[in-house]
């Protein structure tokens, strides 16, 4: 682990061990005045819905929530492909889910203090807002923290020619890397705990509603990308799943070039425009495909130039015969 990785890995579990830690302090501190069965469980009025908990539910509910977003955020960290812009929003992301989580847990305990009866426990809708309050506060430390963080290296910029890697008859050759977006692997890991928070207090009405969403944010958030006999392809997600693909036999040119997400594709994820479509992560060098029928593909990915030529050089070599 270099020690960029190390950095980012620190701060970005840094603000779930200090809730937990906070949380566990509370807890202890007003343990005697907390009643067996807590109200975990509000509408959006503020009124117990008659869901409880016991304290020790309560309180391991409460560790493996931060426990495993926590460790959700560092596998995120030490896992995935970050530009400057992913590794602030990756660590912002956290502070700020970490501080509204704090808050939003530990407002519960307060509310539950002295009471003889959990359906008569209220959490005041003002609270939530003085939630997202603390989440935004804690978000911005933690872009103050990224400054310790070393940038993540700049790509080459390639080359917008249309270059070839000589290869003898009959010798294979392959090219793969995995590209990603810390700004949506972020959003959706917050998407997914949000699920979990809108369960909470809404009920399951909303939450698969909320986790679809979150799913999607992370389907898209990485992607395989290989060339080799079979064309271009990309796998997106973990599960490689789905796949787009551009066979050799449908490839007139490939190029490495600089795009920007907003400026040529309106956007990120899975781009359709005008004679073009786009997977498209992030702004900076992409793998530009332009297909025989006229249209071109794109995808952003470091070291797309030797992607380009080798597809070129395999490209010329399937046109051959």
């Amino acid at each position: 682990m270099n020690q960029a990785r190390m950095r980012l890995a620190t701060v970005t579990v840094a603000p779930f061990l200090v809730a937990l830690v906070v949380h566990l302090t509370v807890f202890l501190t007003l343990g005697d005045r907390l009643p067996d069965s807590l109200a975990a469980h509000f509408d959006l009025s503020g009124d117990s819905d008659r869901a409880s908990m016991s304290r020790t539910a309560f309180l391991g509910g409460a560790v493996a929530l931060f426990a495993g977003v926590g460790v959700l955020w560092v596998v995120a960290a030490l896992g995935s492909p970050l530009t400057a812009r992913g590794v602030k929003g990756l660590t912002a992301g956290g502070w700020g889910l970490s501080g509204l989580l704090g808050y939003a847990l530990t407002a519960t305990l307060f509310a539950n203090l002295d009471a003889t009866d959990s359906s008569a426990v209220r959490l005041p809708p003002w609270q939530l807002g003085v939630a997202v309050a603390v989440g935004l506060a804690a978000a911005g430390v933690g872009l103050l923290l990224t400054r310790f963080v070393p940038d993540p290296k700049p790509e080459p910029a390639g080359d917008d020619g249309t270059a070839r890697i000589d290869l003898a008859d009959g010798e294979l050759a392959g090219w793969s890397r995995r590209t990603g977006s810390g700004a949506l692997l972020a959003g959706g890991l917050v998407t997914l705990v949000a699920g979990v928070f809108v369960v909470v207090l809404a009920g399951w009405r909303y939450g698969p509603f909320v986790f679809v969403i979150g799913l999607l944010l992370l389907v898209f958030a990485s992607a395989h990308v290989s060339v080799d006999r079979h064309g271009l392809t990309v796998r997106m997600g973990v599960l490689s799943w789905p796949r787009i693909r551009v066979p050799l036999d449908a490839v007139e040119t490939a190029s490495s070039r600089r795009i920007n997400a907003v400026a040529d594709f309106g956007g990120w994820g899975y781009r359709i425009r005008h004679k073009r479509t786009g997977f498209v992560l992030r702004s900076g060098e992409a793998i530009v495909v332009r297909r025989t029928n006229g249209r071109e593909f794109a995808v952003t990915v470091g070291d797309s130039a030797t992607a380009a030529a080798l597809l070129n050089t395999l490209a010329d070599r399937r046109k051959r015969g």
